[in-house]
């Protein structure tokens, strides 16, 4: 299945960081939409069919935690896998965050991490190239 994602940060570096590094982890990704901060990233949720979500969590307007939280409150959403990336080091907010079902990768990161992160979450497999068999 190949998945439709949402990336979350204020820093546009990062969000094209986190995009190349979902490509080449060898995950099948359909559509990527791209969000500056936790209210953007809920009116691209209310617009798109989105199966996983990366959002960092100190953003300006509404950070990371306020967006999960809001996320969470909505019936049709409250199951969505969402995967924080962030620098956070505090081991109490990264044990808050996996006690409701939020994955956590720490930057810098790298592919085998996101895509752990990623197949831990949703349960999806990697990208199967394609057989050399004839039809």
């Amino acid at each position: 299945m190949a998945l439709n994602v949402l990336v979350v940060d204020d820093s546009s570096v990062m969000r094209s960081i986190v995009i190349r590094t979902l490509r080449m982890s060898g995950l099948q990704i359909n559509e990527i939409h791209q969000a500056q901060n936790g209210k953007e990233g809920l009116d691209i949720l209310g617009k798109h069919w989105i199966d996983l979500v990366f959002v960092d969590i100190n953003m300006p307007v509404m950070n990371g935690i306020e967006m999960i939280d809001s996320v969470r409150r909505i019936p049709e959403l409250s199951d969505l896998p969402m995967i924080v990336v962030s620098t956070e080091s505090s081991a109490t907010r990264i044990e808050m965050l996996k006690q409701k079902g939020i994955g956590f990768v720490h930057k810098p990161f790298s592919a085998e991490m996101l895509r752990e992160s990623v197949i831990h979450l949703t349960g999806v497999t990697l990208h199967e190239s394609p057989s050399d068999e004839s039809f």
